[in-house]
């Protein structure tokens, strides 16, 4: 009878063992392999009884001499129930005990993809369609335009965000990670669907219009902005919660879950996957607005379509947000969460004085900084003029969420498309040339708006001959404007910032990225709005601004170009260095092993033990 361990080719021992003694001290060859492989669990059983439980090594980092490694490798055997008492007999054989797999991927592990990415799909499919529906109301509300977003960004959704997040802080002291997790998403599902179905419908009640228009006869029309936000009060509410849900249930709930459940090697893996999922849930959404906005050509004279369509969205945002709830509640009950390690890691706290100083003080950090300033302020300068042209060619709020419909599913096409791409735009050119593609891209779309909008006579010509006004080819080209500057945003902008820290001591990586998330994230958002109240409160309208804010979009991106191109001569520099480091790192380590004559058994040479420990299969 033989007795027969199957490792699949890590180690095969021969056919007639030479004895349990012999084969529980294995030769230092054998051992040294042992010692520097990760093995599973083996599980010898004879006649149904267990014999060898498990390999079990010294753990990593500890220094032990060659003897106490001999008896640090344990091998637990327990002597059969039934038998001759010996640990191999004629009749042993092996197993090892291997995870059930489906196209290659653990089931536990899809356990928690699968539903991650149906929640990850749910969360933005709810997050396009209220992005969508908060510009539609705002934008096209009675007494209401686009102008009205720098304000209602800087001066109500700032300080919301600010509020939250302290409450957010003193809940997860008190609540267990499952109870906070509903008692933050639960209050926006409650919310949006008694929108649609209360507080919309009964907007006409609540809006103190006679109040705005009073106040707006004695303070001039350059305060349209500031009043809309008080006369649409409940709308700009809608606004902010729209925006809450993107920030707080995308970045805190979900990724806060996803990193808790999911191993490293695991988020290196399927993480990607769910960028591309979500440029997908865009498609999908963008197609769903456009359906319901266009309900309203099938209903009959006196109905507003409008209400309609929104009580449907909303419909359809409860429904996900319960299936996200779902979704948590199901993998908390039936995924075995990973162990982590107890050991608090120390982040550096940086306030916004000591933030701005080391900003300053780094030409590395400051060039990186200029990037991310300047792409949140060239954004908000292009898009909020954008809206503006967008409201006076689509003044219908179904025909205006109409085109947004399209737009997202535009956006969602040209972002896949173009992850896809960046690959090989990273390993062809390089991060130099990915760095410079989104502030090229939006300075030229830029160009190609501004100069529509400046100088439509001249244009009227050419326009009209492809079947356009010079208002729809300013709004087709903002459309596409916004459709490239965001694809390459997400596909190159965000990777070459993030790539951008990896070269960096640890001191500068942590303190550097602390610095910018304190300053440079929250500048860059409110800046181009900040810019925009001035020109507003300055020239009267945003309509009067727009050649200025034109000029100011042009000096921003050609800073935006320098900073690129001196990170990138700094960038490749260090990497040349770590590379170089990492190098004669590895020609320093290189050893070549030793066995001394006094470990080897008596009788046998040092080249005899070699031989015969090296195991078949290997």
């Amino acid at each position: 009878m033989e007795g027969l361990i199957q490792t699949r080719g890590i180690l095969s021992l021969p056919a007639k063992p030479i004895g349990a003694r012999k084969l529980l001290q294995p030769s230092h060859g054998l051992k040294q392999r042992l010692f520097t492989t990760n093995l599973p669990s083996l599980s010898l059983s004879s006649n149904g009884h267990t014999k060898f439980q498990a390999f079990q090594s010294i753990p990593h980092g500890i220094s032990v001499s060659h003897k106490e490694r001999s008896r640090g490798f344990i091998c637990k055997a327990e002597a059969a129930a039934a038998g001759d008492g010996n640990v191999f007999d004629g009749g042993d054989t092996a197993a090892i005990s291997v995870s059930p797999k489906i196209f290659g991927v653990e089931v536990t592990t899809l356990k928690k993809i699968v539903p991650l990415g149906l929640m990850f799909f749910c969360i933005l499919f709810n997050y396009t369609i209220l992005r969508d529906t908060k510009d539609v109301l705002v934008v096209t509300a009675k007494g209401s335009s686009a102008e009205i977003i720098p304000f209602l960004k800087t001066w109500v959704n700032l300080p919301m965000a600010i509020g939250f997040m302290l409450l957010y802080t003193k809940l997860s002291n008190v609540l267990s990670k499952k109870a906070l997790f509903y008692t933050v998403i639960v209050p926006f599902i409650v919310y949006f669907g008694a929108f649609g179905f209360v507080m919309y419908p009964l907007s006409n009640l609540i809006h103190p219009e006679a109040l705005a228009d009073k106040l707006l006869a004695t303070l001039g029309p350059r305060f349209m902005g500031p009043l809309a936000i008080m006369r649409i009060w409940s709308f700009c509410l809608f606004y902010v919660m729209a925006e809450l849900w993107g920030s707080v249930v995308v970045s805190v709930l979900f990724w806060g879950f996803a990193n808790q459940i999911t191993t490293v090697d695991e988020a290196k893996k399927f993480y990607p996957l769910f960028g591309l999922g979500a440029n997908v849930a865009l498609i999908f959404s963008g197609r769903t607005v456009k359906y319901f906005s266009n309900m309203r050509k099938n209903l009959g004279p006196g109905v507003d379509g409008w209400a309609v369509s929104l009580k449907a969205m909303m419909s359809i945002v409860v429904g996900m947000g319960l299936a996200i709830c779902f979704l948590y509640w199901w993998v908390n009950r039936y995924v075995p969460l990973p162990t982590r390690s107890k050991k608090k890691k120390v982040k550096p706290q940086m306030g916004t004085m000591e933030s701005l100083k080391f900003l300053v003080s780094s030409p590395y950090i400051r060039d990186l900084a200029t990037l991310v300033v300047a792409y949140g302020i060239s954004i908000n300068l292009v898009e909020v003029t954008w809206k503006s042209k967008l409201k006076a060619q689509f003044p219908s709020p179904n025909e205006y969420s109409a085109f947004m419909g399209d737009f997202s599913t535009c956006t969602g096409i040209a972002t896949f498309t173009m992850m896809l791409l960046s690959q090989y735009v990273f390993k062809k050119y390089g991060w130099g040339v990915a760095a410079k593609i989104t502030p090229t891209v939006l300075l030229l779309t830029g160009v190609a708006f501004f100069s529509l909008i400046l100088f439509g006579g001249p244009f009227a010509p050419v326009v009209a001959k492809l079947g356009m006004t010079p208002l729809l080819a300013a709004v087709y080209v903002g459309a596409l404007q916004n459709i490239f500057s965001k694809s390459a945003k997400y596909s190159l902008f965000d990777p070459c910032k993030e790539m951008a820290y990896i070269p960096l001591d640890e001191d500068t990586k942590v303190k550097g990225k602390a610095a910018i998330d304190v300053v440079c994230n929250p500048l860059g958002k409110s800046g181009g709005a900040l810019i925009q109240q001035f020109m507003i409160l300055t020239f009267g309208s945003l309509a009067n601004s727009t050649p200025y804010l034109g000029i100011i979009l042009l000096g921003i991106v050609t800073a935006w170009l320098a900073a690129a191109k001196s990170l990138e001569g700094q960038f490749n520099t260090l990497m040349s260095e770590e590379e170089l480091e990492k190098e004669m790192e590895r020609a320093s380590s290189v050893k070549i092993p030793v066995v001394s004559q006094e470990d080897a058994p008596p009788g046998e040479t040092t080249s005899q033990l070699s031989e015969k420990s090296t195991p078949t299969g290997i």
